[in-house]
């Protein structure tokens, strides 16, 4: 009767978590068709906008309405630039798969984010991989972005001091094997409320120092279509632990 029970609530507790994750993607799916809706509807006024700037451009000789034309047109390729965004979120390019030594691109990635760390005296430091041999069979400029997004989002969050570490470990992945990229710093953390959301785009936690934007998103959308996943782990003052979880492909 004792393992009667305990079996039933196993399995109750394995409903919830299918439950759960069904509920997720449901929510992605509907954010990809809206993201997918709206790129369409702005870009052609963007563009409309940018090349009425640029033609004004040509025969203003004021220096400060110069400007003022300028400024019309560095803002609306920088709207075009969070639509393209919300394209790769909505739509992403077919994965351009090769063998990538992920060390190596952990290393690229901190030194990437090095001069934005630099800034605000962050340490962003390499810890030795668990795994003797990092070649693996991935998209590494889709992966670099995602590895980049979450540094990103913990750089926002730390805000000044504090410390990220990177490195490679093995892990698990529906009842697979699997690598994981994890990325942890000391800031603040995420609050319980907060982390149902993180991956929404436009989601902001500023209580967690944490945002506007499409990274954490684009970082779920990358490893989705790499038939990984994100785990996310964090503790209110104790900071925070993204995994990115690689099926072990090589």
């Amino acid at each position: 009767m004792t393992d009667d029970i305990a079996a039933k609530l196993k399995r109750l507790a394995e409903l919830e978590t299918e439950f759960d994750a069904a509920v997720e993607r449901a929510k992605i799916a509907a954010t990809y068709q809206l993201a997918y809706g709206l790129s369409h509807e702005f870009n052609n006024p963007l563009a409309n906008i940018s090349s009425r700037a640029q033609a004004l451009l040509v025969d203003e000789h004021d220096p400060e309405r110069r400007r003022k034309l300028a400024a019309i047109n560095v803002q609306a390729f920088r709207a075009h630039e969070m639509i393209a965004d919300l394209m790769l979120f909505a739509k992403p390019p077919q994965l351009e798969r090769a063998s990538c030594d992920v060390v190596e691109l952990l290393a690229r990635a901190k030194q990437e984010m090095q001069s934005t760390a630099d800034q605000q005296q962050t340490e962003i430091a390499l810890a030795p991989s668990g795994i003797p041999n990092s070649q693996f069979n991935v998209d590494a400029t889709a992966l670099l972005e995602a590895v980049k997004a979450v540094v990103k989002n913990a750089l926002e969050a730390l805000g000044e001091g504090g410390r990220i570490e990177l490195t490679l470990q093995t892990a698990e992945h529906n009842h697979a094997p699997a690598v994981a990229i994890v990325i942890a710093d000391n800031g603040p953390g995420i609050a319980e409320d907060v982390r149902p959301h993180i991956f929404d785009p436009y989601f902001s936690g500023r209580e967690a120092g944490r945002g506007l934007g499409l990274g954490l998103c684009k970082c779920y959308r990358i490893l989705d279509e790499h038939g990984g996943a994100v785990a996310v782990d964090s503790t209110m003052g104790q900071g925070t632990v993204f995994k990115l979880i690689l099926p072990w492909s090589k």
